[in-house]
């Protein structure tokens, strides 16, 4: 199965199944030197676990993470980082009933037709679950990108047609609330709204949020590789994901050049701009502002409901899923963004590390005015006889 890998300069490798032994990544290219332990990664996982609210999953997984390689008395070695996450409340049997019928709005049927099989246990590859092994990576991203002065940050801007108020906006109400919606008012209003759609069996869609703080002005590349491009394949590439917005996105077809334009102007020696309609990249390169981006996550397929579909045998038929499955995605997805986010970043700044001259001798201490050739050439031609 192609697919799997992530990044380029901080590549990431995700593996295993929902239903499998277990789950994780496989990080190669992280810097050495760089302070991570199990305690630190855990955090991040305990974010995005199942079963801390009502309106998550009730499946008790522990997410305990294990670091099997490339860390050596707390720092990384340079050396490929797996991260092991153990499956231990697997209830294969909840998917027995619906083993031969797709599951309207899952990857069932995509999945048959591509590769002929699937694996009905929750969905195999395709299972929400795998995002675990990407936050277990991600968490490593962001520590590395704490280091260069950069901070990612996500939460739940909407839910239904529930919105947060900006004015309103608070860290610790994000961080508190079963919702991640940094607006109590707002997270109450939606709590109601969600406890109506579960006594009806049912789901709803949510848009998260995500900004990225302090990230300099350069990084992407103005062709196929543009930073906006890949923040977009980053988070398209989460499963319950329908589109994304960065910057005013949507809202750009309404308005004159005149009003989405941001002009820029100097303050105290450096470069800022007065609005930030791009979302802190222009021409698929940062332009130092904080980048804005958000992503529509749909509504949990899996619902109570009784459905209609088909079988493998393309007969018609009708579905009652089983199990244990949250009436809303974006809480836990939340950590999932900051985590694609964050190693898009990372791995586009390395790649910078050498895209002039400059700062290429810049990484390696180097002053070209202290180097005279022809001197170093005839050292090397006394130094042999």
């Amino acid at each position: 199965m192609n697919g799997s890998t992530f990044g380029e300069r901080f590549r990431v490798t995700t593996w295993g199944e929902s239903h499998g032994a277990g789950i994780g990544a496989v990080v190669d290219g992280c810097p050495a030197g760089v302070e991570i332990d199990e305690e630190y990664i855990q955090q991040f996982l305990d974010r995005r676990k199942p079963g801390q609210s009502k309106y998550a999953t009730p499946r008790n997984e522990g997410d305990k993470v294990k670091i099997m390689s490339g860390v050596f008395e707390g720092k990384t070695t340079g050396t490929p980082i797996m991260l092991l996450i153990e499956n231990t409340s697997q209830i294969s049997k909840d998917y027995s009933d619906i083993a031969d019928k797709y599951r309207p709005g899952h990857a069932d049927y995509g999945f048959d037709m591509k590769y002929g099989f699937r694996d009905y246990r929750g969905g195999g590859r395709s299972s929400g679950r795998e995002t675990a092994g990407r936050v277990a990576a991600g968490a490593i991203a962001i520590k590395v990108l704490k280091h260069l002065g950069i901070s990612v940050c996500a939460y739940v801007k909407q839910i239904g047609d529930i919105a947060i108020d900006y004015n309103n906006w608070s860290y610790e109400e994000m961080r508190s609330n079963g919702l991640c919606m940094p607006d109590k008012a707002a997270a109450e209003k939606a709590a109601k709204y969600i406890d109506k759609l579960m006594e009806e069996k049912d789901s709803t869609g949510a848009l998260v949020e995500c900004f990225a703080a302090n990230v300099p002005a350069g990084i992407g590349n103005p062709v196929f590789d543009k930073l906006d491009a890949r923040l977009a394949s980053a988070i398209m590439s989460i499963g319950a994901v329908k589109g994304i917005e960065i910057g005013d996105g949507f809202e750009v077809v309404t308005k004159r050049g005149s009003e989405n334009n941001d002009a820029f102007y100097v303050e105290e020696g450096n470069v800022v701009k007065a609005t930030n309609h791009s979302g802190g990249i222009l021409g698929g390169i940062s332009d130092g502002e904080t980048i804005t981006l958000r992503a529509a996550f749909k509504p949990t397929p899996s619902i109570f409901q009784k459905q209609h579909t088909i079988d493998k045998n393309l007969n018609e038929t009708e579905i009652e899923i089983k199990g244990r499955h949250d009436p809303i995605i974006a809480p836990r997805a939340v950590v999932v963004v900051e985590s694609m986010v964050a190693m898009t970043i990372l791995d586009l700044m390395m790649d910078n590390t050498c895209s002039t001259l400059d700062k290429l001798m810049k990484t390696y201490g180097v002053n070209e005015s202290s180097y005279d050739l022809i001197d170093i050439h005839e050292r090397i031609i006394r130094d042999l006889t």
